[in-house]
C-alpha cells in the first residue's frame, strides 16, 4: 500500500474527502519526523512506537576493491510495532 491508497482507504472509512485526509495523514507523519529530529520518542498505543537509535561507528569493507573504510556513528529512526499490531497481523 501506497500513500495514495492509505489516504483513500482511510478517507473512504471515516467519512472525509481526501483532501482532508492527506492533509491529516501528512501532518501525522510531519509530526512523528518533527519529534524523532527533537530526540523524543512517538508511541501510539496499540499500534507502536518510533524512537531514534544511534548506529555506533564500524569499519566496512568496499565491496569492489576490497579496501577496508570507516562508517561513520549515525543515528536511525526505528519503529517497533505494539501487542495489537502483532496480534492483528499473525
Amino acid at each position: 500500500m501506497n500513500k495514495q491508497e492509505l489516504v483513500d482507504k482511510v478517507a473512504k472509512k471515516a467519512d472525509l474527502t481526501k483532501k482532508d485526509t492527506l492533509a491529516a495523514v501528512d501532518a501525522i507523519i510531519e509530526s512523528v519526523m518533527e519529534s524523532l529530529k527533537k530526540g523524543d520518542s512517538v508511541t501510539l498505543v496499540g499500534f507502536g512506537s518510533f524512537k531514534v537509535t544511534k548506529r555506533a561507528a564500524r569499519t566496512g569493507r568496499n565491496p569492489q576493491t576490497g579496501k577496508s573504510i570507516e562508517i561513520p556513528a549515525k543515528k536511525t529512526p526505528k519503529f517497533t510495532a505494539g501487542k495489537l499490531f502483532k496480534e492483528k497481523v499473525k
